[in-house]
């Protein structure tokens, strides 16, 4: 949510109308300064949302409705929870937001967007949002808790005796391959390795699926305007940099977020994209480590089931009702699911559950 990344994802096209990410932000002033702004974008497809619509978007076509354009206001290409509503601390949050809210709800009257989406908001900002008629969706992820570990083998030893040796295991193979690790800070690293981690990058969305829409020139800016808070950890063999995982590093949490290789060697990605994340957290005393959408294969190496949010307006009438009772079981569902996941931690007593996140 930082100006510098989102300053960052126009100037180099990241956004904007290749992409359908239209740039349509609302600022809400009082004595001519900012008290607080929504990042929000005009879509024409759901591309980088990470809060998948696309069978409503289905309903909507089979009846013969628009469903884009559709308003967005999130962190593109980014699936974190954290303030979509931002508002300038020395302001009254209530009333700052509830200004924003009312406003974007009394702009789509002349804009006639099809739904106004709200992703990966904090549970404050959900049940502001229900207040004024959006509908809350839940979703997972696998976070990490730090629980004031002092090293990684404290981190180990809380797992069941098994679990304990898979990881191990997984380590050992890692160190095998003769590859060396290098934890590089956006603000210290060359060009060379900035272009290496950018092709990491690409080759995964090019050899699977999606597309590739951070550009070179994105992560050069924000290796400049925002080094402190991009993290590169990258292995090397015989001098060549073959592996690189993307994070990014918040006040308290990182954030695991792309990974890419030209070489392929046994567990290096687990080891990159989560053991050495694991490792970083706990020696620069992180609270949470979140690698990032999806993974069930996560919870094995630490990572909990964790619900997050979206809250969703819906202008047509019947399709609300429809989407509102869709939301209803879908919640069940998956109030089960977190469930049934957190029963296979790996750890030798059920760690005690993060709080709520205002």
């Amino acid at each position: 949510m930082r100006h510098e990344f989102l300053l960052a994802l126009e100037q180099n096209k990241c956004t904007g109308k290749t992409y359908g990410w239209l740039p349509r932000h609302m600022a809400v002033y009082e004595g001519g300064n900012i008290a607080g702004v929504l990042p929000l974008y005009e879509k024409d497809n759901s591309y980088g949302e990470f809060v998948f619509d696309s069978s409503w978007a289905d309903a909507y076509h089979r009846h013969g409705i628009p469903y884009y354009p559709k308003w967005v206001v999130a962190a593109p290409y980014t699936p974190a929870t954290g303030p979509r509503i931002l508002v300038d601390p020395d302001r009254d949050w209530q009333e700052v937001s509830t200004c924003l809210v009312e406003n974007v709800l009394s702009t789509r009257k002349t804009s006639e967007p099809s739904s106004i989406h709200f992703l990966f908001t904090t549970e404050k900002e959900s049940a502001l949002l229900e207040q004024h008629g959006f509908l809350r969706r839940t979703g997972c992820q696998f976070h990490w808790h730090n629980h004031e570990y002092r090293d990684f083998q404290d981190f180990l030893a809380t797992f069941t005796a098994k679990k304990r040796k898979n990881v191990k295991q997984e380590r050992g193979y890692a160190s095998q391959t003769g590859v060396e690790i290098d934890i590089i800070r956006g603000e210290n690293a060359t060009d060379e390795q900035l272009q290496y981690a950018h092709h990491f990058y690409r080759k995964t969305f090019d050899e699977k699926w999606g597309t590739a829409t951070l550009s070179p020139g994105f992560f050069m800016q924000i290796a400049e305007t925002m080094g402190e808070q991009l993290l590169l950890i990258m292995a090397r063999r015989n001098g060549q940099y073959v592996a690189g995982a993307i994070f990014f590093l918040g006040d308290d949490t990182l954030y695991g977020r792309h990974w890419g290789c030209i070489e392929t060697h046994s567990h290096l990605y687990f080891e990159l994209c989560f053991y050495q994340g694991i490792d970083y957290c706990i020696r620069h005393k992180l609270k949470r480590f979140e690698p990032g959408a999806q993974g069930e294969h996560k919870i094995s190496r630490g990572f909990l089931p964790t619900p997050t949010w979206s809250v969703h307006w819906i202008r047509h009438p019947e399709f609300r009702q429809a989407i509102k009772h869709f939301l209803q079981h879908e919640t069940e569902g998956m109030t089960h699911y977190l469930a049934e996941k957190h029963s296979h931690s790996p750890y030798k007593l059920q760690t005690p559950r993060e709080p709520v996140r205002e």
